[in-house]
């Protein structure tokens, strides 16, 4: 029997992928991308309907880039933005106000740190709300949410971190701290939503709220056992437990990193973000903005990536404005117009099952059963599979600079990682701000959640074509000096 898992049977399947390619250059003022032109205050508009709101409009307010009047968490959606939107994103997440600006921006805050302007300023409707205030040019439109009685505010997205060591200087760790007879989780965590501080570190009486920063990493965490009782309050802490503290991820993002742009000069070096569909590319784009301040560009364009704000979603994918560009081809020829490239690989079986989601339900729906049992599958499957297998082959061969980036050791490790992602790019990052993209490591297109299956979707014969790509796979890797796939890929 020959063996169809060889480098001769590897095709590249491109021509699909090539084919989502949308020639939107040659019409770069499209209405989405000229919202200021086209709601201009000083030209004559139609008169601004009356729109009924949630919550309380305040006015309107200068923004700055450098200095924003909300400080708390962003979100973006140009097409569908709306102040109802907004506030509600706002109030779960613990803020006491929300702003709009351009249209489509969200920002939220519990302070307004800016000057009151004109109302005339504020002169953009909301895309997805003709006739509702939505800010305008370093113009935001405040309102203030509706608040929930006390006993009933629940705040979302609480996250646990786990059991840490005191460090060394807790007053110069920490941006502030509270004393609580009868301290609880959620009463610490109010208090450091309030302050629009993203984490909160508990033990009773105390409650201290701050970032995560080079005195407190929270990279070594210890036993559970050391934070037994810390929200207890009248619980008597061992002398051995009482340096160790729960900390807890408020709803507030950590904003030391969400402000980004493009590149201020154009970069001479063009490099490719390549994987295989699937295989984790838009998450990856999310930590690089982050941790870079700088957009990502791609050879496409996905439009639902465009309206959650991957502004580089747009932008000509040969500019040079970019930190790199998402790519999911694989010939010589597309491979060659890269100087270098960052090759992120995905255990095929997930891979497989995060595109088939994709193709069937979107960037964060999942297929459904019928679909998983359907002919559909294991075509995909029999066309997709020596796919993902080529693209590596691929990248390894033609490539000219690659820097292989595994899935999974960077879930696992996404501090050290990242920062060898930025190195390769030649981009110096702080400290400070590899950690606030570890703190908001979940961007918006993550799928909550891995869905349960009440069978097993791979076939012995899936399993056996698809073991055989890994194993092929992996011996070009290391062929070349690089590190093999992680062990968990096979057997399965």
């Amino acid at each position: 029997m020959e063996d169809r898992t060889g480098p001769r049977w590897l095709v590249s399947r491109n021509l699909e992928i090539r084919q989502l390619r949308r020639r939107w250059f040659h019409s770069l003022m499209t209405e989405q991308e000229n919202p200021r032109t086209e709601q201009n205050p000083r030209t004559e508009r139609t008169p601004r309907r009356k729109v009924r709101h949630k919550g309380t409009y305040i006015g309107c307010f200068l923004d700055d880039a450098k200095d924003r009047a909300l400080k708390g968490s962003v979100f973006y959606d140009f097409r569908k933005m709306t102040s109802t939107l907004c506030q509600d994103t706002c109030s779960e997440s613990g803020y006491q106000f929300a702003g709009l600006e351009y249209g489509s921006e969200c920002y939220c805050g519990n302070r307004i740190t800016s000057a009151r302007m004109r109302e005339e300023e504020c002169s953009l409707d909301c895309r997805g709300e003709r006739g509702a205030p939505c800010g305008g040019v370093g113009r935001l439109s405040v309102y203030k949410v509706e608040e929930q009685p006390a006993g009933q505010k629940r705040y979302r997205n609480v996250r646990y971190r786990g059991c840490f060591k005191r460090p060394a200087n807790v007053s110069t760790a920490f941006l502030s701290h509270a004393l609580q007879p009868n301290l609880t989780t959620q009463s610490c965590v109010a208090v450091c939503t309030d302050q629009e501080l993203p984490l909160a570190v508990l033990r009773s009486p105390d409650c201290f709220c701050g970032y995560a920063s080079p005195l407190f990493t929270l990279h070594e965490p210890a036993e559970e056992s050391r934070c037994a009782g810390a929200n207890c309050s009248g619980t008597a802490a061992s002398p051995a437990h009482r340096d160790f503290y729960q900390v807890h991820q408020t709803p507030v993002q950590d904003s030391r990193c969400t402000e980004r742009k493009f590149l201020p000069e154009k970069s001479s070096t063009l490099v490719a973000l390549s994987s295989f569909p699937g295989a984790g590319n838009t998450w990856v784009r999310h930590l690089v903005e982050l941790a870079t301040g700088y957009y990502t560009g791609s050879f496409y364009f996905d439009g639902s990536l465009y309206n959650k704000g991957f502004k580089g979603e747009k932008d000509y994918w040969k500019s040079g404005r970019t930190i790199c560009v998402k790519t999911h081809e694989s010939g010589r020829r597309e491979i060659e117009m890269y100087d270098a490239a960052i090759l992120l690989i995905r255990n095929p079986y997930r891979s497989l099952m995060a595109e088939f989601n994709r193709k069937c339900a979107g960037h964060l729906g999942y297929a459904s059963e019928q679909h998983w049992r359907s002919k559909e599958w294991p075509e995909f499957v029999g066309s997709y599979a020596s796919w993902w297998a080529s693209h590596v082959l691929d990248w390894l061969h033609f490539g000219r600079r690659v820097l292989v980036v595994h899935y999974e050791e960077l879930q696992g490790a996404l501090f050290p990682t990242l920062r060898g992602i930025t190195s390769f790019l030649n981009v110096s990052v702080t400290e400070e701000r590899l950690l606030c993209a570890e703190s908001n490591q979940d961007g918006h297109f993550k799928r909550t959640g891995a869905r349960q299956h009440a069978f097993d979707p791979f076939t012995p014969d899936m399993k056996l074509l698809i073991d055989g790509y890994i194993h092929t796979v992996d011996r070009a890797l290391r062929e070349r000096n690089h590190t093999g796939l992680p062990q968990e890929y096979v057997p399965r």
